[in-house]
């Protein structure tokens, strides 16, 4: 029992054996899936297809469901990973359908944080494997942080403020339009909340934004100038591709990178 609680804690969260990316890749694509299915549902469809992407994103609360108790039943300490920064996540990907079944409205919001539950593949290059220059994978990763604030910010002001405010929040494309033009202190004037709620939102966006587009860009800024003297040398075993120009072993692994005399 024991090895069986050892192997599932460490396929849930490995991300270098076949069956441990191929469970997270899955998790992952599920996520995005499943992010999809709410913003398809902010547009006057068929109810035809409702009533398919409601089966499909049931199948998914199911599988989010089932992962998650995996992932609490197969914790050594279960009562520190409960309280972990990635079970939260976990717990709220699946929460918000579960009380959303008696309409409680405030905590049906949180189903728009279920994109942050990929969070956990951002510090790895699993996501990003396929891109060689890591300024690259740091460029990728600011996109996506700011992307997927965005996307939050689109679907909690669309969900507080198209039961009052239809005709400039009809879908989730006027929402997200309304979340980039304040996050970027655009601000053109034309969608205004009218809702508490999505006024305190509004201000939520606008400090976000202030606070948070110039220290990532500024963290990419800095990342660009500290590898303006690098070259490319790519390691044999981890193939990180620039290196400072003096450098004789790769600052990711250790391993002497090629080209580079064996002398001290």
């Amino acid at each position: 029992m024991i090895l069986n609680r050892a192997k599932i804690e460490f396929y849930l969260t490995d991300l270098e054996t076949p069956i441990g990316k191929a469970i997270n890749l899955t998790i992952a694509f599920l996520v995005l899936l499943s992010s999809g299915i709410f913003v398809a549902e902010t547009y006057n469809i068929s109810r035809d297809a409702r009533l398919e992407i409601k089966v499909l994103d049931t199948c998914i609360l199911i599988i989010f469901t089932i992962e998650y108790a995996l992932r609490l039943w197969s914790s050594e300490n279960k009562l520190k990973y409960i309280f972990s920064f990635y079970s939260i996540l976990d717990l709220m990907a699946i929460l918000p359908s579960f009380i959303g079944l008696v309409d409680i409205r405030f905590i049906r919001l949180l189903r728009w944080f279920r994109i942050l539950r990929l969070i956990r593949f951002i510090d790895s290059r699993f996501l990003f494997g396929s891109i060689s220059s890591e300024d690259g994978v740091i460029f990728t990763r600011i996109l996506f942080t700011l992307f997927a604030i965005i996307f939050v910010y689109s679907g909690l002001i669309y969900q507080v403020e198209h039961p009052v405010n239809p005709q400039n929040f009809g879908t989730f494309l006027d929402a997200f339009y309304f979340s980039v033009v304040t996050m970027t202190t655009v601000g053109f004037g034309d969608l205004t909340p009218i809702s508490e709620l999505g006024r305190l939102l509004t201000v939520l966006m606008i400090l976000t934004g202030v606070a948070l587009i110039p220290w990532q860009v500024g963290d990419l800024i800095k990342r660009l100038v500290k590898t303006a003297n690098q070259v490319e040398n790519v390691c044999s075993s981890c193939g990180l591709g620039f290196h400072d120009a003096d450098a004789e072993y790769c600052k990711r692994c250790g391993t002497k990178l090629p080209g580079k005399s064996l002398q001290p």
